[in-house]
């Protein structure tokens, strides 16, 4: 007769349960799923962006021209597109005014997108979503149609704003006022619609993190008998430098790119007034057909750019550390 041998009690306090996962098995593949799920986006960008640049950082040190539209040929030039450009003062005025310039749009529309921003937490719910629709609908034009209406509304002879100007006879007959022949007024006309553009982007940014400000410091500074101004500038900015300073980043390098607003209104013009680097990149790679030192501009521009996006995202990695 056999006897069977009773099986050995469980011991609960094994440091081994039920629920415990089982060891991971040795020798286990890696999944390359998640590679390729991100195959698409990475060719994507590799045929859109990397790929043209390398192409340009290539065609900046040939001698890409008129010519090798038709026949293909072009030979190697070195430096030279690079030391042409850096000698020549019609860069340096182009890049001088691009900083100028940006510094004027950034300064413009982050001081007016701030004010509306806090426009916005003082009007009620109705005017409020109002302010919001027309913010977002005006951000949303595309800045080839605005431009297109903006040189509508500063044409001399039927133009709005010069039928308004001559109706307040400040400035005198202003009918056949031409804005673009005249460098202060381009720019002025310029900066307002670059302006106008950016403004709604930056109030509502600025307007949702001024929304997460704690009311009760404002309420305990007005108590301490704080002015309004005061507690905008000593609670309310202190909530918000990560956020204006990701916003400033930003619009330093929008504002540096600009170009279809400069070019469809006053090509650049009176002369070279009006002619930033983006302008003069165009005038000298597709106007002068000089392909290789337009490329020698861009790569240029690229870098300048390259810097400021590097600070944009060491702000970024900064600002979510802080958080």
């Amino acid at each position: 007769m056999s006897v069977k041998t009773p099986a050995p009690p469980s011991n609960p306090s094994s440091p081994r349960t039920a629920d415990a996962p089982a060891p991971r098995a040795r020798g286990r593949r890696p999944d390359f799923t998640p590679l390729w799920l991100l195959t698409p986006a990475g060719l994507v960008i590799v045929l859109v962006t990397i790929a043209p640049i390398v192409y340009l950082v290539y065609t900046s040190f040939t001698d890409y021209n008129q010519r090798t539209l038709f026949t293909g040929e072009f030979t190697y030039a070195g430096l030279e597109n690079y030391t042409n450009l850096l000698s020549s003062s019609d860069f340096w005025k182009s890049l001088l005014r691009t900083v100028l310039f940006t510094a004027a749009l950034v300064i413009g529309s982050m001081l007016i997108g701030m004010g509306v921003s806090h426009l916005l937490t003082r009007v009620n719910l109705f005017w409020r979503y109002t302010t919001t629709v027309v913010l977002i609908t005006a951000w949303a034009m595309p800045n080839v149609a605005s431009t297109l209406v903006w040189n509508w509304l500063f044409q001399p002879g039927y133009g709005v704003v010069n039928w308004i100007l001559a109706q307040l006879r400040i400035f005198g007959d202003t009918t056949d006022l031409n804005w673009a022949d005249d460098p202060t007024l381009a720019y002025l006309a310029i900066w307002m619609l670059v302006v106008w553009q950016a403004v709604p982007f930056i109030a509502l940014t600025l307007n949702a993190a001024e929304q997460q400000v704690p009311p009760e410091y404002q309420e305990a500074a007005r108590l301490d008998g704080a002015s309004e101004f005061t507690v905008y500038r000593m609670i309310t900015l202190q909530f918000l430098r990560p956020t204006l300073l990701l916003v400033t980043i930003l619009s330093v390098i929008w504002d540096y790119n600009v170009f279809n607003q400069i070019w469809l209104f006053s090509a650049g013009g009176p002369g070279d007034s009006t002619s930033t680097l983006g302008v003069f990149t165009y005038k000298t790679a597709f106007v002068g057909f000089q392909v290789g030192e337009g490329a020698a501009i861009s790569v240029i521009t690229t870098a300048i750019l390259l810097g400021l996006t590097a600070l944009y995202i060491r702000s970024l990695l900064k600002s979510g550390e802080d958080l």
